[in-house]
């Protein structure tokens, strides 16, 4: 990893990651009442996991976190149009589909880093 953008991306990553690997409460309490929209959320993490592509390719992720992150962005993709409407808190309650994405963050963060618990990101004021 030679570039501070790429330190910055690496690091952005690693805290999303670790929202979408964190327990459902600690989710809806990150949100704390602001209405971000699945939509958004799923957009942000297939951009991310297709960053990380180039990353990986200049070592800032591993080849076996690379593949951890395939999977994840494979899952969301998965996620069909009518379930990406409406807001995250709502999604995260209701669709399964959060469930497994939030197991496949857990099992890049706990190789990547030794622990799936890592700290939330700040959250973004509206």
């Amino acid at each position: 990893m030679n570039h501070l953008g790429d330190a910055h991306l690496r690091t952005w990553t690693l805290r999303f990651m670790a929202l979408l690997a964190a327990d459902t409460r600690d989710q809806l309490a990150w949100l704390g009442g602001r209405e971000l929209e699945t939509k958004d959320v799923v957009e942000e993490v297939e951009l991310l996991c297709r960053v990380c592509e180039g990353l990986a390719d200049r070592g800032a992720f591993e080849p076996e976190d690379l593949r951890r992150l395939r999977a994840i962005g494979r899952r969301l993709g998965e996620i069909d149009a009518a379930c990406r409407v409406g807001l995250w808190a709502h999604a995260l309650a209701t669709d399964p589909a959060w469930d497994d994405i939030r197991a496949l963050a857990r099992h890049f963060l706990l190789t990547a880093l030794g622990d799936w618990r890592q700290p939330l990101p700040r959250p973004v004021c509206p």
